[in-house]
């Protein structure tokens, strides 16, 4: 798909991870371009996933939710029943921002923000208690260096 994106379309791209509520007068004025080819330009590239949804990001910490954990879990079991229990309990725990399945000694991490440290405690007893874990440890981010949305292009 990349090389069906060109250089217009990564300036519609970058205005819109920049502030997708902008107007398309005001994309097309910033990209030199006019609104309709702009529009049709969004259009097709929502069509073809390259843009999959537009949100708004919320500042974590003015919501409450000042603790963020990376959680690495380390599992015994690989049956794909087990995976299919793990990946639905992950996928309906809002706690959890983001579950990658990795290569190495750890099978997963898990971004998770709550409130506090109880907090985290009440969603590990809940994880544990819905699928059999091997090994969980939990890390305590002291400090968010940097945090984007914004993919490179």
């Amino acid at each position: 798909m990349s090389d069906r994106i060109d250089d217009l379309d990564r300036k519609i791209l970058a205005e819109l991870q920049a502030d997708a509520s902008q107007s398309l007068d005001e994309i097309a004025r910033k990209v030199g371009s006019s609104k309709t080819p702009v529009w049709n330009r969004i259009k097709r590239m929502k069509e073809t996933g390259v843009i999959t949804r537009q949100t708004a990001i919320l500042d974590a910490e003015a919501l409450g939710l000042e603790a963020c954990f990376f959680v690495l879990v380390r599992t015994s079991e690989h049956e794909a029943d087990w995976q299919r229990r793990f990946l639905d309990v992950l996928r309906r725990r809002p706690e959890v921002l983001e579950a990658h399945r990795l290569a190495g000694d750890i099978d997963y991490i898990l971004k998770v923000r709550v409130k506090n440290a109880r907090a985290y405690d009440q969603f590990y007893q809940a994880l544990i208690s819905e699928v059999k874990i091997h090994n969980v440890t939990a890390l305590l981010s002291m400090e968010e260096i940097k945090s984007t949305t914004v993919l490179p292009l």
